[in-house]
């Protein structure tokens, strides 16, 4: 069974750190572009944002503006696992992180819209508060 299960969201102040993991399961996530998408509250989730992602291969990442110099996307094949590193968050940082795994691209751009291309799989998300 294919799963996406990200984990790591919780309750933070403004300023602090966290680190998100997304592990796959049932396929083999190396040759699948990843990306982090952000859907504020009360936002539907056709609104959600993109905030970073990572190609397979090379490894080239993009971000949009929001986030760039504050987050890094990484990913672990040997381990199955991409990872969001979120420094000096912000209230506006607020809501629910999926992953998702396309077999062709993603690519995140400053405005927080993004491309996506192939067959793609997506986490439920974990929840993530900054309070100020």
């Amino acid at each position: 069974q294919v799963q996406l299960v990200e984990s790591g969201g919780g309750l933070v102040q403004a300023g602090e750190s966290l680190k998100l993991s997304c592990e796959a399961s049932g396929f083999t996530m190396d040759t699948y572009a990843i990306g982090w998408f952000h859907q504020a509250p009360g936002k539907d989730r056709l609104e959600r944002l993109g905030v970073a992602s990572i190609s397979s291969g090379v490894g080239h990442t993009y971000y949009s503006e929001s986030v760039k110099g504050r987050f890094t996307v990484s990913r672990d094949n040997d381990k199955n696992t991409a990872y969001l590193e979120m420094e000096t968050l912000k209230p506006e940082d607020t809501g629910l992180y999926y992953c998702a795994a396309a077999a062709g691209k993603i690519e995140v751009y400053d405005s927080g819209t993004y491309f996506m291309s192939g067959m793609a799989y997506w986490g439920k998300g974990t929840l993530v508060t900054v309070s100020s």
